[in-house]
């Protein structure tokens, strides 16, 4: 059996983390408050997806079936009830999306974005490609795009 003065350490350190918990602080490492949400935070990390048969240059030549992304597609519309930062959180950790963006041109990437982000807006705001390109390039979205890019780099120093 543990000492009395371990029994009191460990007590006064059990009451200062419910004392925390009730508190509701995020934990310390978050970056943003919005990665708090595990749904947000690494919302793809239960989902099976597998790189080595996604053929890129096949998208690019015939285009991509929406049905593929079913899980990005439901994941941006639930970070979207949130907010659109979490909205573009999600999508900037699409696995493969990070693929693209680490392996192919920027004019490609970019094109394959636009195409998801389009194909998102048709799909969940029934919206034409000329509208959802005039929501893209908003100051709304690309505020929130480029936070949300800031948060993701923060995210991954921390964790390298």
């Amino acid at each position: 059996m543990a000492s009395p003065d371990k029994q009191q350490k460990r007590a006064q350190r059990a009451k200062a983390k419910a004392k925390q918990n009730r508190s509701g602080k995020s934990r310390p490492n978050v970056v943003h408050p919005v990665l708090a949400n595990p749904l947000i935070n690494e919302p793809f990390d239960d989902v099976a997806i597998d790189l080595s048969t996604f053929d890129f240059k096949d998208i690019e030549e015939n285009g991509f079936d929406p049905a593929h992304f079913d899980d990005l597609f439901e994941a941006m519309k639930y970070g979207e009830g949130i907010s659109l930062l979490a909205m573009c959180l999600v999508f900037l950790q699409y696995p493969v999306l990070e693929l693209v963006i680490a392996e192919e041109a920027q004019d490609s990437a970019t094109d394959f974005m636009m195409g998801l982000l389009i194909t998102y807006r048709a799909i969940f705001h029934d919206e034409d490609e000329d509208t959802a390109i005039q929501w893209i390039g908003g100051e709304a979205f690309q505020a929130a795009y480029d936070e949300a890019s800031t948060i993701l780099q923060k995210k991954n120093a921390r964790s390298a």
